[in-house]
């Protein structure tokens, strides 16, 4: 099964340092080698703003280029804006690209792979799938 790795893995693997890292970037790695890493422009961009550095910046994009970006349909776009509305209602939430998240993770029967504890609350009330470390 595919993966979508969520901003906060990417992150906690590439720009931070820590014993955490290290357990998951060992996991990371093991889905590359799989091939079954998924990627997505918004998270692309999340992951590339606000670093000031230019070289890094540049070093960053290089490495993520070897994940092309999954094209985004308008009907994942119209169910994140679902997902959004029912989370609301039932006092849950979260950003748009959380949502679009998953959706396309849904529409697609991937993982989605974070740190984010928001998932865990979307997950009571969405059809999607969190990736188990």
């Amino acid at each position: 099964m595919k993966v979508l790795v969520d901003t906060s893995v990417w992150s906690l693997v590439l720009r931070r340092s820590s014993s955490l890292n290290l357990e998951y970037q060992k996991i990371l790695e093991q889905l590359i080698s799989d091939y079954r890493i998924q990627m997505i422009g918004p998270i692309r961009q999340e992951l590339l703003s606000g670093i000031k550095e230019s070289h890094q910046f540049e070093l960053l994009k290089e490495r993520l280029a070897a994940f092309p970006d999954y094209p985004i349909q308008t009907n994942d776009f119209e169910l994140a804006a679902k997902f959004f509305n029912l989370c609301r209602k039932k006092g849950i939430q979260g950003s748009n690209t959380d949502f679009l998240i998953c959706a396309i993770a849904a529409n697609n029967d991937w993982e989605i792979f974070t740190t984010d504890k928001d998932f865990d609350h979307f997950q009571a009330y969405l059809p999607i799938k969190l990736y188990s470390v």
